[in-house]
């Protein structure tokens, strides 16, 4: 073997390297320094990926790497504090940052990790690490002691799920992430993670046995002040972090965009010695600056609400709002709005509700008949048998036989004019030759043609008759006659209603209902009409016995708004259901990185109660571990101490709005192979292969989706309609007993006073 000139090499801190020889079989091993830095304080966590794919061999060189790092960390209380979690399918914290006190008990505790050999969710780790890692109640210092916050994120793989969001969101939050990949890492992926710039923050290495060659570059980096080595040009105060800094202003001032200068946090402030005050700032605000503790906000005008830059300001529509019950139109003005009504219409008293303009009222219209109120104006009318004179005030009557050529006398009715005869004379057949003969040759036969005209006697010519309807004219009289659905009294005259319910063997199994001229069948409520149209039925329906619980997602991506969406969504299904003691039970869980039971099946027995819970649910706001939801559910919610019943059907509704950050797939199964039925309710970025996991055979039934929130109704109805809810109405059960109670209580008067009347006779024969 040819050996180089050998030597232990040492940097800024005194950190020596091993040098390797030409011949890899055998190298000169060097222990590196314990001597350690001038560092500043830190607070620093390691994530650390423990998937299956990770040898248990190269999970011990990723334990020694992290003790190695720590020789030169100057590990307290008062100095730098550190904390570890492990990733998999789910995210196990080892310790915080406020676990241990020395080196030597974190040290310890690295080395009695026991590797999780499951999934791969990066993203989940990461949101962990913000959320939790880094909050004071785990051991971090508060932000204005300008401690820097490091995370060195550790993987050999592909992440199951999203990491870019969540990384920038960490990033954004104030901590600088250091991302080192070995293996077949996809460096996109590294750079998705790692700060800026990727350079100093973004290493990929071949293999776990190369990670200790990062150990002198971790040092020099942790160790420097990039305050002292670089023209940071920060107008106030520059903050050394680890690869880098950051600039920050004095107390009363605030950042520029630029990120280097300052600029007062105040609208207006004590004036100095010049033309502006001290703190002048530009404020851009476009209505009013207003100073608050903290430094200044932008306000808007009365009638007026602040846009998304925080600085300008648009005009409300109060109509938008859709709060003006205004009945026609609605009308925007400053601070309010007001409420008008359309052509023709005027506003009533109330300010919201319109009448029609009665242009008639005033009773000056002249009008000899009748009158009638349009749009416009009150326009005079005349009735049947009489036109409008051209002064359109008066009426005068229609002379229908001025047209007519009557033998002897005429008579102008409502509709026509009559001819009649003078007493003593009659209509008969008259035969009238017509002095012009048609002539028609047909095969040489002569055909002439004779027209006659039978006029009748018109006895009802002379009026109505007293008739209350209507009347026909016979051979001998005038009779009068009923419409459709009345018959004829015996007076001749006048009509009565036919009710044909009364009349015919309707053969109705509830209720007959009269119609005009006929009937039709109507059903109690409750029950159906039958295909005969006569019988009812009830519906096919859920017998109102189950145990159903809710599973909702309280995320951080949901939002607040939203999350009220949904407990409305919640409150719209347990309307549907029976909910009492013997009836439906209803329970409900949210989730995000946790798991919380928000009440259980037997806590309520009435629908007024579960909405009433599910109101006061508060929003949780954090991560999406719908995995956990669903095995806490199979595992806790159906069991009998939370209240869930022997020989009850079990449904489970399941609403989620994205992906989550754990498998799903495991405890959907557990779940349904136990019986309980499972509806996933996915929006927005909600996963289709996820709820097909969750969901119930067959998919088509048990799987809803809907991309925007306010799309909730739809979900809703079609919700109900599979699960084909039905309520048992007591209040009707009621009405129908008071019904049959009064009838048979009729029967049995009627019978006693009959009887009573036999009793009578009997004594006084």
């Amino acid at each position: 073997a040819y050996k180089v000139s050998t030597g232990c090499i040492t940097f800024k801190c005194n950190v020596i390297v091993l040098l390797q020889y030409v011949n890899l079989s055998s190298f000169i091993h060097c222990n590196y320094c314990t001597a350690q830095c001038k560092m500043m304080p830190l607070d620093f966590v390691f994530v650390i990926d423990s998937s299956r794919s990770i040898r248990p061999s190269d999970y011990e060189k990723v334990k020694t790497f992290i003790i190695n790092l720590l020789q030169f960390l100057d590990v307290g209380q008062d100095a730098t504090r550190v904390g570890l979690l492990q990733y998999g399918s789910v995210v196990q914290n080892e310790f915080s940052l406020n676990t241990y006190r020395t080196k030597k008990e974190v040290e310890r505790a690295v080395k009695n990790m026991v590797h999780l050999a499951t999934g791969t969710m990066t993203g989940l780790a990461l949101q962990y690490t913000m959320d939790t890692a880094f909050k004071e109640e785990e051991g971090a210092r508060p932000e204005e002691l300008l401690i820097p916050r490091i995370a060195m994120v550790v993987t050999d793989g592909r992440p199951q799920d999203e990491v870019e969001e969540v990384a920038a969101q960490a990033r954004q939050a104030g901590i600088q992430i250091f991302a080192i990949g070995v293996g077949r890492v996809d460096m996109n992926t590294l750079k998705a993670i790692g700060s800026e710039p990727h350079s100093e923050h973004v290493h990929l290495v071949a293999n776990f046995s190369q990670m200790e060659t990062l150990i002198s570059v971790f040092q020099s980096k942790l160790c420097g002040d990039m305050c002292e080595v670089v023209d940071h040009r920060c107008q106030h105060i520059c903050v050394s972090s680890p690869a880098s800094y950051r600039c920050k202003c004095i107390t009363g001032y605030i950042l520029n965009p630029d990120g280097k200068t300052c600029r007062g946090e105040k609208c207006n402030n004590i004036h100095g010695p010049g033309f502006f005050p001290v703190n002048y700032v530009e404020h851009g605000c476009q209505h009013i600056c207003a100073n608050i503790p903290n430094g200044y906000e932008c306000r808007c005008r009365p009638g007026y609400q602040l846009t998304i830059d925080n600085k300008t300001c648009n005009q409300i529509d109060y109509c938008d709002l859709g709060l003006h019950n205004c009945e026609q139109d609605c009308i925007s003005i400053p601070e309010s709005y007001i409420c008008r009504c359309g052509k023709g219409y005027v506003l009533n008293p109330d300010k919201h509700t319109c009448k029609k303009i009665d242009h008639c009222a005033d009773g000056k219209h002249g009008c000899e008949q009748e009158f009638e109120s349009t749009e416009k104006a009150c326009v005079c009318k005349c009735r049947k048998g009489y036109k409008l004179r051209p002064n359109g005030k008066t009426c005068q009557k229609i002379d229908y036989c001025a047209k007519y050529g009557c033998e002897q006398e005429s008579g102008s009715t409502d509709h026509s004019c009559v001819c009649t005869c003078r007493e003593g004379c009659r209509m008969e057949w008259i035969s009238l030759f017509l002095s012009v003969f048609y002539y028609l040759k047909v095969d040489q036969i002569n055909f002439f043609f004779l027209f006659g005209f039978l006029v009748e006697i018109d006895h009802c010519a002379g009026g109505t008759y007293g008739c209350e309807q209507e009347f026909e004219n016979t051979e001998n009289s005038c009779v009068c006659k009923c419409k459709k659905g009345y018959k004829l009294r015996a007076d001749g005259k006048t009509c009565q209603s036919l009710d044909l319910c009364q009349t015919v063997d309707h053969g109705c199994e509830h209720l007959c209902v009269s119609t005009n001229g006929s009937y039709v069948c109507k059903c109690f409520e409750g029950f159906t009409l039958a295909e005969d149209q006569k019988s009812c039925k009830k519906p096919d329906c859920n017998s109102g016995v189950i145990d159903v619980v809710f599973i909702i997602d309280g995320s951080k991506s949901l939002g607040p708004a939203n999350f009220e969406l949904v407990k409305q969504f919640v409150n719209t299904i347990v309307d549907a259901f029976d909910v009492s003691r013997k009836g439906t039970h209803v329970g409900l869980i949210q989730y995000s990185t946790k798991v919380r039971t928000e009440f259980t099946l037997d806590q309520f027995s009435s629908a007024r109660d579960v909405k009433q819970a599910v109101s006061q649910v508060q929003y949780m706001g954090r991560g999406s571990l719908t995995g956990s939801a669903l095995r806490h559910m199979f595992q806790t919610s159906f069991s009998p101490q939370e209240g869930a019943r022997a020989n009850v059907q079990r449904v489970s509704i399941v609403f989620t709005d994205g992906r989550s950050q754990d498998d799903v797939s495991e405890w959907a199964a557990k779940a349904k192979e136990s019986g309980i039925t499972i509806y996933a309710l996915g929006i927005g970025k909600a996963v289709e292969q996820e709820l097909r996991e969750i969901a119930s055979e067959p998919i088509e039934k048990h799987l809803f989706y809907t991309e925007g929130f306010e799309k909730m109704g739809e979900i809703t109805d079609k919700l109900k309609d599979i699960l084909q809810i039905c309520k048992v109405d007591e209040s009707m059960c009621e009405c129908e007993n008071i019904i049959l109670f009064q009838t048979d209580a009729n029967e049995k008067f009627k019978m006693m006073m009959k009887n009573n009347i036999l009793l009578m006779n009997n004594i006084l024969l």
